[in-house]
């Protein structure tokens, strides 16, 4: 299998580098986290002109109609420069909901848009008791005439603070946890009804809670069953944010190797001690396995078999997700004091990898997820 990138690939993977190393230091990324978005509005601009927020939007609807594997070259780009921006609650994860999803007019009428840059999208989808489960809905649709109004609560909404639209799943029909009768609507984040809380995550990005009191809304789709359709875009968008991880996981282990290559003990640069060798060593191969997992799941993330897609990425997302967590560790404890400090990068890596972790289920959720479907190749087997 070739896994070399294409020359529209490698050109798109040097622009971003070359964005995340001219406009995302540290310190720069200090100072964007102090504006009062959260973010660089500016920088925002510069994804729309570089044709990033459209990347996966189809070129029907204005954008580039790439795939997941150029969009694994950015957020793995993304990751090394631990961006703020809502690039993934709005180009990967809302964009791919519309796609999925919304009917041909609701994708003419808010594709376009997203690609150009006007139109930021939140995901309101977990709520207090629902953990990892996308079943558990409790929050209500009811249709009144030809308009729908929405209530309930939803929480750790990332990035629900910047969105326009809200992009929210409310149950029309059936129990708690049951699988059909979930419906998928758009809701303006500043419509009467809407109230929202915001906060910052351990992390440095924002998320809010919302509560909705007879919020108007619009279904997307015609189908009051839209679970299928949401999974499939939360396979895609997980699968991103395991390139995402794989990116941040190499800067700090970069980082690392650099310090024990220049931090002096006895007389010598620490580096120079095995003990501390074969811990570096231990992070690479955390790593590479971390990067093979996000090249898989990238691989499988278009696919239209859902059992095997979804096998794939929970696979891959289990992996990076313990891997994620060593390697970072490691890498706070070799740099010593300075490592927790705010002031000092290492640190906020961890935090980024704990919440990449934890976003969508985290390690031991996708183990059990895999072990349900009998191992990452399956239990089918051909008569011996």
């Amino acid at each position: 299998m070739d896994f070399d990138l294409s020359d529209e690939q490698r050109l798109l993977k040097d622009s971003v580098d070359r964005l995340i190393a001219d406009q995302y230091g540290f310190e720069q990324r200090r100072a964007y986290a102090k504006k009062p978005e959260g973010y660089d509005p500016a920088l925002w601009s510069q994804y729309a002109e570089l044709g990033l927020l459209g990347l996966i939007v189809p070129e029907n609807n204005g954008g580039a109609g790439a795939g997941p594997i150029e969009t694994m070259i950015v957020m793995e780009a993304f990751g090394r420069g631990l961006i703020l921006e809502p690039y993934f609650a709005t180009a990967v994860l809302g964009g791919a909901l519309i796609r999925h999803a919304a009917s041909p007019e609701q994708q003419n009428a808010l594709l376009p848009k997203l690609a150009e840059g006007s139109l930021k999208l939140a995901f309101a989808q977990m709520e207090r008791q629902s953990r990892y489960d996308l079943a558990d809905v409790t929050t209500c649709a009811a249709q009144s005439g030809m308009a729908w109004k929405i209530d309930g609560a939803k929480s750790l909404v990332l990035h629900g603070e910047a969105a326009d639209k809200l992009l929210v799943t409310a149950r029309v029909s059936g129990n708690q946890h049951d699988r059909d009768g979930i419906g998928l609507f758009v809701v303006d984040a500043k419509a009467s009804g809407v109230t929202r809380r915001a906060y910052a995550t351990q992390d440095g990005s924002r998320a809010v809670e919302i509560t909705f009191d007879a919020a108007p809304a619009e279904r997307l789709g015609p189908t009051a069953n839209a679970l299928p359709a949401i999974e499939r875009a939360i396979d895609e968008a997980t699968a991103a944010l395991c390139a995402e991880a794989v990116g941040a996981m190499t800067t700090a282990h970069t980082m690392t190797v650099d310090y024990l290559k220049t931090r002096k003990q006895f007389g010598r640069a620490i580096g120079e001690f095995q003990a501390l060798q074969h811990r570096a060593v231990d992070m690479y191969v955390h790593l590479e396995q971390a990067r093979s997992m996000a090249i898989f799941a990238a691989m499988m993330a278009g696919s239209d078999d859902a059992a095997e897609r979804h096998r794939a990425v929970a696979a891959a997302k289990s992996q990076i997700g313990k891997s994620g967590r060593a390697l970072a560790k490691e890498a706070v404890q070799l740099h010593g004091g300075i490592g927790v400090t705010m002031e000092y990068a290492v640190g906020h890596y961890l935090k980024r990898l704990t919440g990449i972790d934890m976003t969508f289920g985290d390690a031991d959720w996708h183990l059990a997820d895999v072990a349900r479907a009998g191992g990452l190749i399956g239990t089918e087997r051909e008569p011996v």
